[in-house]
């Protein structure tokens, strides 16, 4: 078969973004992980359906589950641009109970087997699995290719990491050709690579599959009353013994200037999400937000621009080594290596340093937020100080192992009440 034409053309990509994330702690409360805001202005998600778009994907399926509101809508807002008279398709599939079955997405292939129908109907002949809670630039064509070119049954994204911080992962071991000879989830001891046995490879959670092979795979796993219906604990450790899997190295295909590191983050915790906001302040940062070449997709709100007030001594609006998001009013405040989301309003007198606001949050005079992270829609109250003392802010707050304080409403009313 000629490979002249690109694969991502007769692909999809399915996103499973059905999983709370419950180590956001109550970042989760209310949507679910890919519905999360990040960098400024997106979601989570968007970075999984950039890449497909950029990939040159134009079918994509969402699979939610888990308070899926704030997504659903996130995705009907910011990626209704598809044209269907154009074969351009992204639907979001919640799970309903559909037909006989009685239970909602019991494991990551399930929520693939309840919508066969629905991918049937999209005259693919790959699939691309994608986990819909990463940060991440990637081109997906590059792992197709592969995937076609090795006439693998399945082809597993995988990261490089030093071998003993694959603990943490399911790990693939190889040969040298890149089967994966084994598959060992969170393994103690992880296998090395055959190029450096100091390094491991460990799962993206990115599969690619020709779809009558996964639609066949997937109906005999259903079948199967001793499966958790899971792409991870089922069908890739299967094909790993019975069939043709292959490694694919993220390193080949993440998007990114020449010399720079491969970029991947799970943000998956509330240290990780405030450190990888505080890093987007960086001089030059790993995650290249402004490439125009592979942009970031999403919602664009109708913003004014970031507007920036008053200019006395400590009382002076301004931001330095920050991100300040349309919408924004710094008056009087002043701003330090931090990220502020759309429409963030503070007041005079304040201070922010290392702080990572979501949208809509008002912070009042005098209030000092050092290393936090405030919910979307929060009310800071007039003098407030966190991030000095953390065994008074542990009293009303979340504070991490690490020092970071996730402040949300529901905290500063109870806070409000009893004091």
């Amino acid at each position: 078969m000629a490979l002249t034409k690109r694969l991502t053309q007769r692909s999809m990509v399915f996103v499973l973004a059905g999983g709370r994330g419950s180590r956001l702690k109550e970042l989760t409360d209310r949507r679910v992980k890919p519905a999360v805001p990040f960098g400024g202005k997106a979601r989570i998600i968007d970075f999984a359906l950039s890449n497909a778009m950029n990939s040159g994907i134009r079918k994509m399926a969402v699979a939610t589950q888990y308070k899926a509101h704030s997504l659903i809508r996130h995705v009907q807002r910011g990626w209704n641009f598809f044209g269907a008279e154009r074969n351009e398709f992204i639907d979001v599939l919640p799970a309903s109970q559909r037909g006989n079955n009685e239970s909602w997405y019991k494991g990551t292939a399930d929520a693939v087997t309840q919508n066969i129908d629905i991918v049937d109907s999209y005259g693919v002949d790959y699939v691309v699995i994608l986990a819909g809670d990463h940060i991440y630039k990637m081109d997906y064509e590059i792992m197709l290719r592969q995937h076609v070119e090795n006439k693998a049954d399945v082809t597993v994204g995988c990261l490089t990491v030093p071998r003993m911080e694959a603990t943490a992962f399911g790990v693939m071991a190889t040969d040298k050709s890149g089967q994966i000879t084994s598959f060992l989830e969170k393994p103690a001891d992880p296998p090395g690579t055959p190029d450096d046995p100091e390094k491991a490879l460990a799962s993206m959670g990115i599969y690619v599959f020709d779809w009558k092979f996964l639609r066949d795979l997937l109906i005999r796993d259903a079948e199967n009353p001793d499966s958790s219906n899971d792409f991870g604990n089922d069908l890739i450790p299967d094909i790993v013994a019975n069939g043709k899997a292959m490694a694919h190295r993220f390193d080949e295909s993440c998007v990114r200037e020449d010399g720079a590191p491969a970029y991947w983050k799970d943000v998956g915790t509330v240290d990780a999400f405030w450190q990888a906001h505080i890093d987007l302040t960086n001089f030059t940062p790993e995650l290249d937000l402004w490439d125009r070449n592979w942009p970031v997709w999403t919602y664009n709100e109708a913003t004014p621009p970031a507007k920036f007030i008053h200019d006395e001594r400590d009382r002076r609006g301004m931001a330095i080594s920050s991100m300040v998001s349309g919408g924004c009013i710094i008056s009087g405040t002043e701003v330090r290596n931090s990220v502020l989301f759309s429409n963030v309003h503070t007041n005079s007198y304040a201070v922010l340093d290392n702080a990572v606001l979501l949208p809509e949050v008002v912070v009042h005079r005098s209030a000092r937020l050092r290393q936090v992270v405030i919910d979307k829609g929060v009310v800071i109250p007039e003098g407030l100080v966190v991030g000095e003392d953390p065994t008074e802010d542990a009293e009303w707050f979340r504070v991490t192992d690490r020092g970071t304080t996730l402040i949300t409403q529901e905290m500063l009313n109870k806070r409000a009440a009893a004091l």
